[in-house]
């Protein structure tokens, strides 16, 4: 078992859930809920039962998918705990990926002015991303996490039992942010991540552990993204447009690591202009992940579409669009502006791949 301990709650990455069934069996919650959507139900749910052995439980099942993470989705959740009499002395807990875990913790947060919850994140993605940080939120409109407030979790608890719940899809779906936090913070993991051909492999409780300690660093120095915490948009500012294209007009649309990624090698070419980085960590950061992840075929009409999403971004500075980029592996400049000329030169870059 390892444990990454921050100001006000605790992350821990176990083999199995038995430490989050020992600290529930030393609480005194008057009811336990648990959110998960129909894949969680199926394929998580019988794994968290059989680990944690909870009485009188309670679910409520959303639909799965970025699609569903609005504000009907929340009132139902609030339907569901009113219906069901929850009050403030239950326990909130979100069992399953990114989506539960964001939108979860924000119903909780605002449920009767907010009852604990804890999060156990099931797929890879939201064990390094979305665990930690307590940003909770609802896509509105045109952009996503549009709405939404932090709140940190009572506590987190990762398990590598869920993984064997994942396609090779999603699996690697969720490596996008580990490598992330390798090119923002952490040159000698990104060495031995962009070695591994195979990356069910590799040794899970220490990738995840390292990874989640990158992050930990730069969101215990700026909590509230004024400053160096905003180094983990990188890949996200076009990564973020790329994706909402994509759920608005693909049949499959784009999972969130896969458009990531699409932002990350954007965004490294970008780099290249705007903040020194070197042509020859350029091309080994697009043979890296272009070797894992989907060949996305841009919309040659996304252009117009794509800047209309990224002027709404929360990260932007009056009509500006910020970004992060890197000036050399593992070292992250933020608040770079960009143009709708840098997104049609980093677009049409991306294409002649």
């Amino acid at each position: 078992m390892k444990q990454v301990t921050l100001h006000d709650y605790s992350i821990t990455v176990e083999e199995n859930l038995s430490d989050l069934k020992n600290w529930i069996d030393e609480q005194q919650y008057s009811q336990f809920i648990i959110l998960v959507d129909e894949n969680t139900k199926k394929d998580c749910w019988p794994i968290f039962k059989a680990q944690c052995h909870l009485d009188e439980v309670q679910l409520i099942e959303i639909k799965s998918g970025e699609v569903n993470k609005n504000i009907d989705t929340c009132q139902n959740i609030w339907k569901q705990l009113l219906d069901l009499k929850v009050d403030r002395n239950a326990l909130f807990i979100n069992l399953g990926g990114g989506v539960i875990g964001d939108m979860g913790g924000f119903a909780a947060s605002c449920y009767k002015r907010g009852i604990e919850f804890v999060n156990v994140p099931t797929t890879v993605l939201a064990q390094v991303d979305a665990s930690i940080g307590g940003k909770l939120g609802i896509d509105f409109q045109y952009g996503k996490n549009l709405i939404g407030l932090f709140k940190n979790p009572k506590r987190i608890h990762i398990s590598k039992a869920f993984h064997q719940t994942l396609s090779n899809q999603q699996y690697n779906n969720g490596f996008a942010e580990i490598y992330k936090h390798a090119l923002i913070g952490d040159k000698v993991q990104w060495e031995m991540l962009r070695a591994v051909e195979d990356l069910r492999q590799l040794e899970m409780d220490k990738v995840l552990y390292d990874s989640l300690l990158i992050k930990k660093r730069i969101v215990e120095e700026d909590p509230f993204e004024k400053g160096i915490r905003k180094a983990l948009n990188f890949g996200h500012t076009i990564g973020h447009a790329i994706e909402t294209y994509s759920l608005e007009h693909d049949e499959t649309p784009l999972l969130h690591g896969e458009a990531i990624v699409i932002g990350m090698i954007m965004e490294a070419f970008l780099s290249v202009e705007k903040v020194g980085l070197s042509k020859n960590e350029l091309k080994e950061i697009i043979n890296v992940l272009r070797s894992k992840y989907i060949d996305y075929q841009i919309d040659s009409n996304i252009l117009e579409e794509a800047w209309q999403y990224m002027l709404l971004d929360k990260k932007n500075d009056r009509a500006k669009v910020m970004s992060a980029l890197i000036s050399s592996i593992g070292t992250p400049v933020i608040n770079v502006e960009l143009s709708q000329g840098d997104l049609k030169n980093a677009l049409e870059f991306y294409s002649n791949l």
